[in-house]
């Protein structure tokens, strides 16, 4: 099985090319190819413990003449490869619409003129705005209140026209909040363990009500691979967590799980647009036999274990943003 990962070199994305060529899941007839545009939240880093495993390939999913040559062979293409970080889109969204709108089309012309058996593109349930009670299914409208989700949504809904006017093999997950090692450290969790860590004060928007639901990033993966195996091409699957939290309360368990007190927290301006809350029914994906493994209390300790033992890791990545 021949498998090309776009943005393998990011967080979710290494995670899903370590499981693949490691540890208790992985597929000893994986050949994997890692195309990621090493921007400040891509690093080769994350793939040190495979290294050797993987051919990489250093390049932009814009880049239409490179996809030529790299797409032909694989059997399997797991894209990844997107700008993710809300705060950033609202700064500039053009970053955003590049990566996550134009790259997705130059990849799924690229898949459609090597013939790729199959496709997927991995997205978020941010496309669909802000849901007060009950959960999204799969027919739910899309309704993105940022840049970011309004991008994602032109990529997902651009993915899908291949698989409907061209009959590419092209299946779309859409997933909550991922967690896990080797985020980079402007993502919440992160964020607060790496600052909360080095007594610094860490910033909660608003009231603090927001609600996100919490995966960890192995039970994402795992995910994203019973869907390429028995998804039905065409269709949407959503992946839902194990923990739907305010943002007070992961504060609150980020404060006991590092030995901090309120005092590190600093009421901060509410983000523009910030959506109230997000939730995923997974039931589509449920019935091809997916159930999450790691339960959010174990999951978050593991976590910040990783990021306290980590230190190389992480510092780095902060002193380049400063």
């Amino acid at each position: 099985m021949r498998i090309l990962v776009t943005g393998g070199a990011g967080f979710i994305g290494s995670h899903f090319v370590r499981s693949l060529l490691s540890g208790a899941d992985r597929d000893p007839a994986a050949r994997v190819t890692v195309l990621d545009r090493l921007t400040y939240a891509g690093n080769l880093a994350n793939l040190q413990s495979v290294e050797g495993g993987y051919t990489f390939v250093h390049g932009d999913l814009c880049d239409a003449e490179l996809l030529r040559t790299v797409v032909p062979g694989h059997d399997l293409v797991v894209n990844f490869a997107a700008e993710s970080h809300v705060d950033r889109s609202i700064e500039g969204a053009a970053d955003f619409v590049h990566s996550n709108v134009l790259g997705v089309q130059t990849l799924m012309e690229a898949c459609l003129a090597a013939g790729t058996p199959r496709i997927v593109h991995v997205s978020t349930d941010e496309v669909y705005g802000s849901i007060e009670t009950g959960s999204w299914d799969e027919s739910a409208p899309l309704s993105p209140n940022s840049p970011y989700a309004a991008s994602k949504a032109g990529g997902d809904v651009l993915a899908l026209s291949y698989a409907r006017t061209h009959g590419l093999p092209v299946l779309l997950t859409r997933c909550g909040n991922n967690y896990g090692p080797h985020q980079y450290p402007e993502k919440v969790i992160p964020l607060f363990v790496t600052r909360l860590t080095d007594g610094r004060k860490v910033p909660l928007y608003g009231d603090g009500g927001n609600v996100r639901d919490w995966i960890h990033v192995d039970d994402h993966c795992r995910a994203i691979r019973l869907t390429a195996e028995l998804g039905e091409p065409g269709e949407v699957h959503h992946i839902a967590g194990t923990a739907e939290l305010t943002n007070l309360e992961l504060t609150e368990r980020l404060l006991a799980a590092t030995g901090s007190t309120w005092e590190r927290v600093e009421r901060v301006t509410d983000r523009k647009g910030h959506d109230r809350r997000y939730s995923l029914d997974d039931s589509r994906l449920r019935a091809l036999g997916y159930r999450p493994r790691v339960g959010f209390a174990e999951g978050l300790a593991e976590t910040v274990a990783w990021y306290t033992a980590n230190r190389d890791w992480w510092e780095p990545l902060l002193k380049r943003s400063q």
